[in-house]
């Protein structure tokens, strides 16, 4: 069973402390929701893990959310499923339940990987989707030159995209999902056009990998970050950034395509 902390969180992080603002600065994001979509196909019955505050939950399905943290529970919008209280590791669901499932930016806070992954392709007919991030891509990010600890501690965490093919019956593709200049999800690289915004003590705490680092790196990063957007030392090397509509990033969704 997967340790869990006092609001229920299971893996990692404590979202307990870091989720309390979390839904205001991860916000699905269309362009996202569109590769989660197409990868769906014409599944109707479809399990969240990990669900969280409900991105990318499509609206027009049948959606059974599961999530352990009651922080994350409480930030779900009123017209969206009630979550239930339980873990990847352990899904409270028969065999073959629903025509898909997904999990997005949650595998990584998992405590038993594979258990989460075969729990998931045990109870689902379908494909099922990851939504993650590459750790042999994350050093693409600038932060990698302000805060190199916080991309350490997401390369770490991070499971390989084989090790996730090997957990989904090594039948899955991995997909690459470009993120757009205004990408509303804020996850650490969707502000990679607008370096302002991880300024905000919010941005960061939206972002679990800034919990496993000192607060000194977070006060090191806004000091040297504001020096150099104020001097253009950031604009000098990554200015093009900002005008760059999608930035070829660490992002994937990894799609276990089901039962041969």
């Amino acid at each position: 069973m997967a340790n869990r902390h006092q609001d229920g969180s299971a893996g990692d992080a404590n979202y307990g402390i870091i989720g309390t603002d979390y839904a205001k600065y991860r916000q699905p994001d269309p362009h996202i929701a569109e590769f989660i979509r197409a990868a769906l196909g014409n599944a109707r019955s479809i399990l969240n893990v990990g669900a969280g505050a409900g991105s990318y939950e499509p609206f027009d399905r049948m959606v059974t959310a599961v999530e352990p943290s009651a922080s994350m529970r409480a930030q779900r919008p009123a017209h969206l499923p009630v979550a239930i209280d339980a873990v990847a590791e352990k899904l409270p669901f028969a065999d073959g339940s629903f025509d898909a499932s997904m999990a997005t930016f949650t595998v990584h806070q998992w405590s038993d990987l594979a258990a989460g992954l075969a729990e998931m392709r045990r109870v689902t007919r379908g494909p099922v989707l990851i939504l993650t991030g590459d750790p042999s891509e994350l050093n693409r990010f600038w932060l990698v030159d302000y805060a190199p600890e916080v991309i350490a501690v997401e390369a770490r965490r991070y499971p390989q995209m084989a090790t996730i093919g090997e957990g989904l019956d090594g039948n899955a593709e991995v997909i690459p999902v470009p993120i757009t200049l205004n990408c509303t999800d804020g996850f650490g690289e969707a502000y990679y056009g607008r370096p302002e915004r991880l300024l905000e003590a919010g941005a960061r705490l939206a972002n679990s990998a800034w919990s496993f680092v000192d607060a000194s790196i977070g006060d090191r990063f806004v000091a040297d970050l504001s020096r150099d957007l104020e001097d253009g030392t950031w604009d000098a090397k990554y200015g093009q950034l900002r005008s760059l509509p999608e930035f070829e990033g660490s992002l994937k969704l990894v799609v276990g395509r089901g039962r041969s």
